[in-house]
């Protein structure tokens, strides 16, 4: 039975603090994972995606999907720079999408790949003001939600 926890043990020095060794390891969670085979990079897909894709909004973030030819899920995720000129606030929002997906997808992975389907999926932040997390991870929440209902139609 495979385990769903892989053990990392980095190679670093063993500290000596008093009459304690303190051995660095950490276990970490194989199911709340964002690899690099699960965002969506390809231009040609991206392209075909906003193309032919459908879309929904659930404020602040306007949803394009479409359905994949390989058993796949796929996301990627956008801030404009209409209402956010630095980089690092559009960067934030990015990193606080990325989380808050990373943390939720496993449901409708669960369901593609029951359904043997495949989805590209891209989040593009519309609002006006820098979100907080519990914003973002209710929004993608709302929207990981209706994502099922459109697939089990």
């Amino acid at each position: 039975m495979e385990s769903s926890y892989k053990r990392i043990i980095f190679i670093a020095p063993v500290f000596y603090i008093g009459a304690f060794f303190i051995n660095w390891s950490v276990t970490v969670s194989k199911q709340f994972t964002l690899g690099k085979n699960e965002r969506l990079k390809s231009r040609k897909a991206i392209e075909q995606l906003f193309k032919d894709g459908q879309r929904f909004t659930i404020t602040p973030f306007r949803i394009f999907y479409a359905m994949a030819p390989a058993v796949e899920l796929q996301a990627g995720v956008g801030a404009g720079t209409r209402n956010f000129k630095k980089a690092t606030d559009r960067n934030r929002i990015k990193r606080l999408t990325r989380e808050a997906w990373r943390l939720q997808k496993k449901p409708l992975q669960e369901k593609l790949q029951q359904l043997e389907k495949g989805l590209h999926i891209f989040f593009i932040y519309t609002g006006k003001e820098m979100p907080t997390y519990n914003q973002v991870y209710e929004s993608v929440e709302k929207s990981l939600q209706k994502l099922n209902e459109i697939i089990e139609a």
